[in-house]
């Protein structure tokens, strides 16, 4: 009964994304995310493509851009803030394996990105790691541990480069149709 319970509920996951990626315009994701029970601020927009894990647990901020093809991993929560982009093929991961359990047991914690961050292209982000206000994550990195405000980091795990400037004036929201 649970397997089946598990599956069914996979499938209208599945489903939802599906439904999600086809919606033409960014208002209509926004109210189907909304109606998932996911917090989804104004002028936000949610490209095509983005994979969901779970209904609700998921949080973001006004002027925000998820882009084409990323993965919100949102089982254990996702919480991002304002002014966040978070680029192409990035994962957000927040629940995993215990590898030590003898049952593999799931684990899990939030995601927490904060405001005017970015979030470069093919960008991983593991369980339980809380990313400041206005830090950069460069594309291709892992990131393992927690990012200091207005930090750059990047490389696999991902590692403190240098601060960036704090004066951020950029809106990022995008809202382009079939954008990368």
């Amino acid at each position: 009964m649970k397997n089946l319970k598990l599956n069914t509920k996979k499938v209208v996951v599945a489903l939802f994304n599906t439904a999600l990626s086809l919606a033409f315009f960014f208002s209509l994701r926004r109210s189907l995310l909304r109606a998932t029970g996911c917090r989804i601020g104004t002028r936000t927009t949610v490209h095509r493509r983005v994979i969901f894990f779970s209904f609700g647990k998921f949080s973001i901020g006004k002027n925000c851009t998820v882009n084409y093809n990323c993965y919100m991993d949102n089982r254990a929560g996702i919480s991002i803030g304002d002014n966040v982009n978070i680029s192409h093929n990035t994962k957000i991961y927040t629940l995993g394996h215990d590898i030590d359990d003898p049952m593999s047991n799931t684990v899990g914690k939030p995601v927490v990105i904060g405001d005017n961050a970015w979030i470069f292209p093919n960008v991983m982000i593991m369980p339980g790691v809380t990313i400041g206000k206005g830090a950069v994550i460069y594309p291709g990195s892992v990131v393992t541990r927690n990012v200091e405000e207005y930090s750059i980091a990047g490389g696999n795990p991902a590692k403190h480069i240098r601060f960036r400037n704090q004066n951020i004036l950029y809106r990022a929201d995008f809202p382009i149709w079939f954008a990368l």
